[in-house]
């Protein structure tokens, strides 16, 4: 399989990728309407209805199983990139559902039920692990960042931009800092374990152009700074 980006794009423009599957190849979509142009036999393509465990989710997810020979375009929303990761054996990492675009033949999806505690506080019912060897496919705001954990020295990231963390890993939804600091960030994940944890930069990036580009930017950011966690409840 060989991944193509098209256009690298701008903040006011999307991406599109190109995906060519040899023969005997499969590949697996999770956002098949994102397809837009598809070059090969009609049977190539099959949609199914996803059973993921544990998912509790008011639409229907489908997935799109491609095969090869066939070539087919994708178009990413303005901000947004795929970044394939490969991999050889049983990985360790906990993806967020939503990051992920696609999966080749030779890997297996499982989910992992989240704690009652960390449901309440992502919003989210499962994570997704895989295993296997093959390629992944994540879709991310902006570049992607990997840190490495410690044992007891917390690492501390952005609660919206993580991607992927160990399933050892222990996490405190908390802010850190001085006074100022702690009442003016957004909740950050404080995270002690081993391994490695992917997070995104675009989405900083973002509310960065948004406060100084925007005419009401300046009075936002005064008052995220001196409110009592301005930074949480004023977008």
């Amino acid at each position: 399989m060989n991944v193509d980006v098209q256009d690298e794009g701008d903040s006011g423009s999307g991406q599109a990728v190109a995906f060519t599957i040899a023969e005997n190849e499969e590949v697996h979509v999770l956002h098949p309407q994102q397809i837009i142009a598809y070059q090969g036999p009609s049977s190539g393509r099959a949609d199914w209805f996803m059973d993921v465990k544990g998912m509790y989710r008011k639409r229907k997810l489908i997935r799109a199983d491609m095969s090869g020979p066939c070539r087919f375009v994708t178009a990413l929303p303005p901000g947004y990139r795929i970044k394939t990761l490969q991999l050889d054996g049983k990985s360790d990492l906990l993806y967020d559902f939503r990051h992920l675009f696609f999966y080749s033949k030779g890997i297996t999806m499982q989910t992992r039920v989240l704690s009652v505690k960390n449901m309440f506080i992502t919003r989210d019912t499962v994570k997704v692990k895989f295993s296997g060897k093959g390629s992944i496919g994540i879709l991310t705001e902006g570049t992607v960042c990997e840190a490495t954990l410690h044992p007891f020295e917390p690492l501390f990231v952005d609660a919206g931009s993580v991607i992927a963390y160990p399933e050892n890993a222990k996490l405190e939804l908390t802010v850190y800092g001085n006074h100022l600091a702690s009442q003016h960030m957004s909740y950050h994940w404080k995270m002690t374990g081993q391994g490695p944890v992917l997070f995104q930069a675009g989405r900083q990036s973002r509310r960065f152009e948004r406060d100084t580009n925007d005419g009401d930017g300046i009075f936002k950011r005064f008052l995220r700074e001196v409110l009592p966690f301005g930074g949480v409840f004023i977008k």
